[in-house]
């Protein structure tokens, strides 16, 4: 078994899609990409117009940064004034 205890094997059967992880953001970071209070992510989420979380750990959620990027892409365009 080579260090680090995973067999180089193992990541040949899984395409690279599946194993190459996404940036997850903790909430912090979801208020300063997007802008929003907490209070406006969790009720956003609870009307179905935000992106849940992902469990992490028993204590700890965190956002897939491309969920938030998807979300920020979907948004309404202003104009500059």
């Amino acid at each position: 078994m080579p260090p680090g205890g995973v067999h180089p094997i193992a990541y040949k059967a899984i395409p690279r899609e599946y194993y190459k992880a996404d940036k997850h953001l903790r909430r912090p970071a979801v208020q300063d990409l997007t802008g929003l209070s907490r209070s406006t992510i969790y009720d956003l989420m609870a009307k179905g117009q935000f992106p849940r979380p992902v469990r992490l750990t028993a204590k700890a959620v965190a956002w897939p940064e491309s969920a938030i990027a998807a979300w920020l892409a979907q948004r309404p365009k202003t104009d500059a004034a």
